[in-house]
C-alpha cells in the first residue's frame, strides 16, 4: 500500500513538472558575428522559422557585422517582417557594431537594442558586383535605392528616418548613447539577463498582430548554426575561397601534368566547385579573375613550350595582381589578405621552377636509351669493314658502314644510325 502512494505521488509531481515546463515561455537566441552573407542570411530565416514551430516569445539576434551584401541583407528583412513572433536584435557584447548591413537588419527589427560601448552606422553594403562607388552613374543608383529602402524600413518600424538616410548618403555613425537619443534603439541594455528583463512585457506587432512578450521566468534556448552552415561560412572567408581557388588549380595541373594520378584530379575539381561557390557571394573583379586564368594558362604552356622560366615568371606576375585585384571592394574584411596572396604565389612559383627546372635539365641531358642513346659510343669492329661490316655494340651486333677502312677488331664510334644500320669511324 505505501509503495503504490509513494508511485502515486512522484507520477503526480513529473505530471506537475511536465505541466509547468511546458507552460514556461521559451526565448530563442542566436548569434551572428562576421560578414552577411547568403550562408548568414539561411541561418536566421531558418531561426526564424524553428523559433515560430518553437512557439518561442521571440527571437533574440546577437548582433557584431562589420557588413555585408545587399542581396543577402534583403533576404533577411523580408524574414524579419513576415515573422509571426518578435524579432530582437542585440548589438552586443561591448565593442561590438552594426556596420553597414547590421544597420539595415538592426532597423528592420521589431526591438533595437544595443550594449554599453557599442556602435551603429556607415550603412554602405556592398553588392556581388562590386558596385557601390559614388563617382559612378550606377553606384548613384545603388545609393539612391539603398537611400529609399533604409527609410522605408525605419518608416515602418517608427524609428529616425533622417538619421537612417544618412548612414546611407554620408555613411555616419553614432554610440549606443547617440542612437538611442536619435530613436534608432528602442533601449540600452547591459548584458542578455538585463535585455530579457527589459523585454518581458512588452507589446509587439508582427505579421500575426500584437504580442505581448512574456519574458519573465523564461527559458533561453540557443539555436546554433548547422554542420553545413558552419561549413559553408568557413569558405565563405575571402582568403578560404582564395586558398580553395589555388588548390583547385594546382590538382588540375597535376593530373593533366601526370594524367592517372586521379587523386589530384578529384582534390582540384571538389576546391574549384567550393571556391566558386564561395566567390560568387563575394563581389568579384573579372579583370582580377582573368589575370589569375592568364597566370594558369602560362604554367601550362611552359610544360610543352620550354621558355627557361620566362613564361613561369608572368604567370607568377600575373597570379599576384590577378589575386590583389580579385576581390572589387573598399571594405578590408572583403579582400583577400596580402599575407595570404604572397605565401600562395611563392609556394606556386616554387612548385612551377622545380618543374621548370626538371624539363631544362631533361631536355640538355643526353640520350641514353633507344636508337638514339647509340650515337657517340663505342664498339669494336668484328670483321675488316671496307664499305660494310659488322660491329659489336653493347653485346650486339650491327651491320655498319664507314667512309674509311677499318681492320678487325680496332675500337670504332658510332656516328649515325640508318634504320639498322650503323655509319662508324674509328676511335680516335
Amino acid at each position: 500500500m505505501k509503495k503504490t502512494i509513494i508511485l502515486i505521488i512522484v507520477f503526480l509531481l513529473l505530471l506537475t513538472f511536465s505541466v509547468l515546463e511546458a507552460d514556461q515561455p521559451q526565448i530563442d537566441v542566436i548569434t551572428v558575428d562576421g560578414v552577411i552573407n547568403p550562408v548568414t542570411a539561411d541561418f536566421i530565416t531558418a531561426s526564424i522559422e524553428r523559433a515560430t514551430g518553437d512557439k518561442a516569445e521571440c527571437l533574440i539576434i546577437r548582433l557584431d557585422t562589420p557588413g555585408g551584401l545587399v542581396d543577402s541583407t534583403r533576404l533577411i528583412i523580408k524574414g524579419i517582417m513576415a515573422s509571426k513572433i518578435p524579432i530582437v536584435v542585440f548589438v552586443s557584447p561591448s565593442g561590438a557594431r552594426a556596420a553597414s548591413a547590421g544597420v539595415f537588419i538592426t532597423l528592420g527589427s521589431h526591438v533595437a537594442v544595443m550594449a554599453p560601448s557599442t556602435n551603429i552606422g556607415a550603412a554602405h553594403p556592398v553588392t556581388i558586383d562590386g558596385g557601390g562607388d559614388k563617382d559612378s552613374v550606377m553606384g548613384e543608383k545603388i545609393e539612391n535605392d539603398l537611400a529609399a529602402y533604409i527609410r522605408t524600413i525605419a518608416n515602418k518600424t517608427g524609428r529616425n528616418a533622417e538619421w537612417a538616410e544618412k548612414a546611407v548618403r554620408e555613411s555616419v555613425s553614432i554610440t549606443e548613447q547617440k542612437a538611442l537619443e536619435e530613436k534608432i534603439i528602442d533601449f540600452i541594455a547591459k548584458d542578455m539577463d538585463d535585455l530579457i528583463a527589459k523585454l518581458d512585457k512588452r507589446k509587439i506587432i508582427t505579421a500575426a498582430g500584437e504580442k505581448v512578450i512574456k519574458a519573465k521566468n523564461a527559458r533561453v534556448n540557443h539555436i546554433e548554426m548547422t554542420t553545413p552552415q558552419k561549413f559553408f561560412k568557413v569558405i565563405t572567408d575571402p582568403n578560404i575561397a582564395y586558398l580553395l581557388m589555388m588548390i583547385g588549380m594546382a590538382g588540375i595541373f597535376f593530373e593533366l601534368k601526370s594524367p592517372g594520378l586521379i587523386f589530384p584530379g578529384i582534390v582540384g575539381v571538389i576546391s574549384l566547385i567550393l571556391a566558386f561557390y564561395a566567390l560568387q557571394t563575394l563581389p568579384i573583379n573579372y579583370a582580377g579573375l582573368f589575370l589569375i586564368l592568364f597566370a594558369v594558362l602560362l604554367f601550362i604552356t611552359e610544360l610543352y613550350v620550354p621558355s627557361y622560366g620566362l613564361l613561369t615568371t608572368g604567370g607568377i606576375i600575373s597570379l599576384v595582381l590577378g589575386s590583389m585585384m580579385l576581390i572589387d571592394t573598399p571594405y578590408p574584411f572583403l579582400k583577400v589578405s596580402l599575407n595570404v596572396i604572397l605565401p600562395a604565389a611563392l609556394s606556386i612559383a616554387a612548385i612551377f621552377f622545380f618543374l621548370v627546372g626538371a624539363i631544362v635539365r631533361a631536355h640538355s641531358k643526353k640520350t641514353t636509351t633507344g636508337k638514339e642513346g647509340l650515337i657517340g659510343t663505342t664498339g669494336s669492329a668484328e670483321t675488316d669493314i671496307k664499305k660494310t661490316g659488322t660491329v659489336m655494340v653493347h653485346g650486339e651486333l650491327w651491320n655498319a658502314v664507314s667512309d674509311e677502312e677499318i681492320n678487325e677488331k680496332e675500337k670504332v664510334k658510332i656516328t649515325g644510325i640508318n634504320g639498322l644500320l650503323l655509319k662508324v669511324e674509328k676511335l680516335k
